[in-house]
């Protein structure tokens, strides 16, 4: 097959993971990058060899050369960029969130069905290893009917400030940023049941916290205390099917540690997927804990991310649906805007 040619719009933090990745592939070009920040662009792409930097990604978009675009910018560009993408003729792969309101989900939707593109939302978790094995066992019904599932990503000390903070550009805080990768994990795996209600809360009780010393934690390149965003968000979840989900996440909390654990609990076995892969099972009256012989238990996020982007690539080969296509960015952000809205009027939301 022909290598597909990519550009990259943001040069950020994330963009790493998608140019390592991209360079990774043998059935890719990478021939563009663009950023605001154009010292930023430039040192991209001379460590990528990119051949075309611009400042403004329209630009890039013009490009001729260019087939397909990674999305790595601010949460409120997302929904603008892809939908710009997708008239200009690219495939997309778009950072999550999809969007910051379930209305600029739909207006992509629509510029994905008009433009009969590929656009894959950045799920990165879908495609770790560890989820793979857990969804074959899922999958050929080793755990039955899955009806609850429980996910918590806990940071004590965590808000990373700059844009990350600021809920103009992001959208919100933990729940937006790492809430969303364990509810679409969870989501999918229960097999993407239909929403049929949430209940959610949000704290504003810790703020920035950067008074704390002798702790270190990863802070964004425009780092500053500025915070308007949540430290903790918590909700619970419930399906068309009768099935729920329950989560939490913080920026910062007083805890004794951070924590992520995800488990999902069926009538015939359940399946813990953080902090490592373990099945639990019920043979000959007594109960079992099972742990596969695989790579990594834990999920490994380079080999996951190169996972994604080898599936996008493909994807755009051959013109097939993502594993995590338009439609799942939308249900997600459905879940997301209506703990928010859960929250602010302090009562359930119906869907």
């Amino acid at each position: 097959m022909t290598k597909i040619r990519v550009g990259v719009i943001g040069a950020g933090s994330i963009s790493v993971s998608h140019l390592n990745s991209y360079q990774n592939n043998p059935n890719v070009e990478l021939v563009a990058i663009s950023d605001l920040h154009v010292e930023r662009a430039q040192n991209k792409a001379e460590k990528y060899e990119i051949p075309n930097m611009y400042n403004n990604y329209n630009d890039l978009l013009a490009d001729p050369q260019v087939e397909a675009v990674s999305i790595c910018t601010w949460n409120d560009t997302h929904a603008e960029i892809a939908i710009a993408s997708l008239k200009a003729g690219k495939h997309v792969l778009v950072e999550k969130p999809l969007s910051q309101t379930v209305e600029q989900a739909l207006q992509v939707e629509q510029a994905v069905k008009e433009s009969g593109k590929v656009l894959q939302v950045g799920f990165v978790r879908r495609y770790a290893n560890t989820t793979r094995v857990a969804k074959q066992f899922i999958d050929a019904g080793d755990l039955g009917e899955i009806y609850y599932a429980k996910a918590s990503c806990l940071r004590r000390l965590g808000n990373p400030g700059g844009w990350f903070s600021d809920k103009q550009r992001s959208g919100g805080g933990p729940l937006i940023d790492l809430g969303v990768h364990v509810i679409d994990l969870c989501w999918y795996l229960m097999g993407r049941p239909k929403v049929k209600s949430v209940s959610g809360n949000v704290y504003y009780k810790l703020g920035n916290r950067s008074n704390i010393s002798n702790l270190s934690f990863y802070k964004s390149s425009d780092y500053n205390v500025k915070n308007d965003v949540e430290d903790l968000a918590s909700a619970l979840i419930r399906f068309e099917n009768g099935a729920s989900l329950m989560i939490e996440t913080s920026f910062t909390l007083h805890a004794k540690k951070d924590e992520i654990s995800v488990k999902l609990f069926g009538d015939k076995g359940g399946v813990e997927m953080e902090p490592e892969l373990t099945f639990i099972t019920e043979k000959h009256q007594t109960i079992l804990n099972s742990h596969p012989q695989i790579d990594q238990l834990k999920f490994e996020f380079t080999s996951a991310f190169q996972n994604e982007i080898d599936h996008f690539i493909a994807c755009c080969q051959s013109g097939e649906k993502p594993l995590s296509p338009i439609e799942d960015g939308i249900e997600i952000m459905k879940i997301l805007c209506a703990v928010y809205e859960s929250a602010q009027k302090g009562s359930e939301i119906s869907f």
